[in-house]
């Protein structure tokens, strides 16, 4: 291999970091008003300012790769001209850089020199360091020549079956700690989390059973079973996630949570952990927040467009509590985010206190919950009243204290957003005087609900429509006879959705709007029935309604809408 360039460091020369922008520009790569153009989508959606000039055509990947790795003083190299050693190719193996988008370029003494095409993948470089034992140096090259190159040293990747046999020779009567150190259980669980990403799965779950190991996907909401390993690299395969996450490797009987942060593909991955000791072994799932997956957009989440504008303007309310419900993983974090990121303006103070912080959000101040040293929802929510916010997301309502600070930072002049876990719009009342709040104080404070559930969307490369049979019309209820005639939609199954006939997900939603009429029963004690009688007189659309309207739409299926909602 031909000598590597000397760091050099033209950020600090210039006396401090040097924004992105202006090192694109002094760069000649794109224009001044292009920066402010990508300023202006950033205040207005979010999102990262290099991703966003991507999108809107000013620059290519590549150019921003340069200009981050310029702006973090890494040096850059030429993968045209400079050819890897055999030393260091042999120091990694072939699906850990195909994974996680490395290249091993030399070695130097007990450093190990490894190219990246994203400067902000140091977590790689950090797990590099743990198995190979040796120091490493990062350099940045092109993503696609390195993409090119990773592939002419390593050939393909292999299978995940190979990795599962390697991995299980190489770990047979190893301990735990060895095995976990292993490069074939590395390349395993490399190779597992590679293809969960790429599947698009949103967890991963790690499950012992006597005698038995078994993987599982959960993509689209839906539970997929994958090649299953020995049962024996449980204990290996587990112990390896605890490393990564700096967890308590030892520790197999009490419960531990971590966090790894990733980027698999040239995507900024951040998987959650939750290890879980059973009768039959500890296992563990992983929490999938792949941050260039989320649309934080309220026009992609399946709003109505009567619902998304209503969304929009109560967000913009001077004061009062707007509350999102569903079970979990119905999409509510989501849409708050999506909500508070309508209302992000340098104009409007935002500060959210969520238990974890799952997307960072410019020109938001995002404070994490931390019960285990008294960091809880209510102290967070008073300390945040000094603050001098104009909105507040609080993660959930818990108990009567969180709903009583709640209440009174809306009626001291703020706007707060918060979860609450019901069926539907109207029983969040109930369960907001079930907590203990007042319901003079409801009536007070309470401005809307917003029930939410998720449903796959039908694949649309196999798409068919189809016309519903009397018996199927007769399954729907009463709103069957009312959709005769209409015209629905059903996945036929293909290689795009792995043969499910469905491919991502849609939010249908019930919307309640609190009324005069509203706040009366409320105050004469009126039990969830008669509120959502009420509610439905003065319009409100419910969950069924919404998911038959996406049905007919070619959004989802009749399937999808009878399994999450009831008539």
């Amino acid at each position: 291999m031909s000598p590597l360039p000397s760091a050099s460091n033209p950020a600090a020369a210039g006396g401090g970091r040097r924004l992105l922008g202006q090192i694109l520009k002094a760069r000649g790569v794109v224009r001044e008003g292009q920066i402010q153009e990508a300023l202006s989508e950033q205040r207005k959606h979010g999102g990262l300012l290099g991703q966003i000039l991507v999108q809107l055509g000013a620059c290519g990947a590549g150019d921003i790769a340069l200009a981050l790795a310029e702006q973090s003083g890494l040096e850059i190299v030429d993968l045209t001209r400079v050819r890897p050693e055999k030393a260091a190719l042999a120091l990694v193996d072939g699906d850990t850089a195909h994974a996680f988008g490395c290249l091993p370029l030399a070695v130097e003494g007990k450093t190990l020199v490894v190219a990246i095409g994203d400067p902000l993948n140091t977590a790689v470089l950090e797990d590099l360091r743990f198995t190979t034992g040796l120091e490493i140096r990062g350099v940045i090259a092109d993503a696609e020549r390195l993409r090119a190159a990773v592939f002419e040293a390593y050939g393909a990747q292999s299978s995940l079956e190979d990795a599962i046999a390697a991995a299980a020779k190489a770990s047979s009567g190893a301990d735990a700690a060895s095995a976990a150190a292993s490069m074939p259980v590395v390349r395993l669980l490399n190779s597992i989390l590679h293809r969960a990403i790429k599947d698009r799965a949103s967890d991963i779950h790690f499950e012992v059973f006597d005698g038995d190991f078994r993987i599982r996907y959960r993509v689209d909401g839906a539970l997929y079973e994958i090649e299953a390993p020995p049962s024996h690299l449980a204990i290996p395969l587990v112990a390896r996630i605890k490393v990564m996450s700096d967890l308590d490797i030892a520790e197999t009987r009490m419960p531990q949570d971590g966090r790894i942060e990733l980027s698999i593909d040239g995507r900024p991955v951040d998987l959650r952990v939750a290890t879980l000791p059973g009768i039959a072994g500890e296992g563990c799932v992983l929490r999938v927040l792949d941050r260039s997956a989320v649309q934080l957009d309220l026009s992609v989440l399946g709003l109505r467009p009567d619902d998304e504008q209503l969304l929009r303007k109560l967000v913009e309310l001077p004061h009062g509590i707007i509350l999102i419900t569903g079970p979990t993983g119905s999409g509510k974090t989501t849409t708050l985010y999506a909500m508070l990121q309508s209302a992000n303006d340098p104009g409007v103070k935002i500060i959210t206190a969520e238990d974890p912080v799952e997307y960072d959000i410019d020109g938001i101040v995002q404070v994490p919950i931390n019960d285990e040293i008294g960091v809880s929802y209510a102290k967070v929510l008073r300390t945040m009243l000094r603050q001098d916010p104009d909105k507040i997301l609080v993660g959930e309502i818990r108990d009567r204290e969180t709903a009583a600070t709640a209440v009174e930072a809306s009626l001291t002049g703020h706007t707060v957003l918060s979860t609450l876990h019901t069926n539907d719009a109207p029983s969040a009342v109930t369960r907001l005087v079930d907590i203990g709040v007042e319901p003079f104080m409801i009536t007070a404070t309470l401005e809307a609900v917003v029930a939410q559930r998720l449903v796959r969307r039908v694949c649309s490369g196999c798409k068919q429509s189809f016309q519903p049979d009397d018996e199927l019309l007769r399954e729907l209820g009463p709103e069957g006879e009312r959709l005769r005639g209409a015209t629905f939609y059903y996945g036929k199954g293909c290689d795009d959705c792995h043969q499910t006939g469905y491919r991502g997900r849609v939010g249908i939603y019930e919307v309640l709007l609190m009324s005069e009429s509203l706040r009366k029963i409320v105050l004469a004690g009126g039990s969830t029935s008669e509120l959502r009688a009420a509610a439905i007189a003065a319009g409100m659309r419910t969950l069924r309604e919404s998911g038959l309207q996406s049905v007919t739409e070619g959004r989802t299926t009749v399937e999808e809408v009878l399994r999450e909602t009831m008539a």
